[in-house]
């Protein structure tokens, strides 16, 4: 499964994009907005950094002032995905958006028939929002589950399915459980997923007996071979 990180923090991003683990990254008039920095310079910082796509959203409603909206999104850089509402608006600028070879995030998705309509309407990426969903008293994850379903059913369909929305790193393995291709998520459950308390215990636990035994590590050399 993809990792991309929601933010518009490009320093946190940097830090982040080091380990390897950094597929892409989403953002959103709100987290732009939260930067307190220009959006188009924000949005060229953070597509220098990754080599995946970037999602940036549209803000007008209707289908030709997202379709002016995206085209000129899209000239920022060449990783940028379009997002899109899940709207007849939305669905009518993702099918001009992308017969011109833009790729499109599909984004505020709540229902299974939504998700069919942007892969239908050749969407790149379709994100459901499984904490939103939760939050209603319905299953997030259930809604994941139908929409692989559906994808699976018709191979024709390649549009991947993005988790959005994750509100904690139970989200994030339930999506891998179900079959999400990506999951999008805050930098700092990013971090939280390799965070276990048995973990730093046994870890404590080792270097104490390590220090107690009065060990030593073999030297090295600058190559990193034992000396002869």
């Amino acid at each position: 499964m993809k990792f991309f990180l929601d933010s518009a923090d490009v320093e946190y991003i940097a830090r982040l994009r080091d380990t390897g683990l950094v597929d892409g990254v989403t953002t959103n008039p709100s987290l732009i907005a939260q930067s307190g920095r220009d959006f188009e310079s924000v949005l060229r910082d953070i597509c220098a950094l990754v080599d995946g796509p970037v999602s940036a959203e549209v803000v007008a409603t209707d289908a030709g002032g997202m379709a002016e909206q995206g085209r000129a999104l899209a000239a920022i850089a060449d990783n940028i995905a379009v997002k899109l509402p899940s709207t007849w608006e939305g669905m009518r600028a993702c099918r001009t958006l992308v017969a011109e070879g833009i790729a499109i995030n599909v984004t505020l998705c709540f229902s299974a028939n939504q998700a069919l309509v942007a892969a239908k309407a050749g969407a790149r990426f379709i994100s459901p929002f499984i904490g939103r969903v939760d939050d209603t008293g319905a299953d997030g994850m259930q809604l994941i589950e139908e929409i692989r379903t559906i994808y699976d059913n018709y191979p024709a369909l390649e549009t991947e399915i993005l988790a959005a929305s994750a509100r904690h790193v139970g989200h994030i393995k339930a999506a891998a459980l179900a079959g999400a291709d990506v999951v999008t998520t805050p930098p700092k459950l990013l971090e939280a997923l390799m965070q276990h308390p048995l973990t730093d215990k046994g870890l404590q636990r080792f270097l104490h007996d390590w220090q107690q035994a009065g060990q030593a590590m073999p030297a090295t050399t600058a190559a990193g071979r034992k000396p002869n």
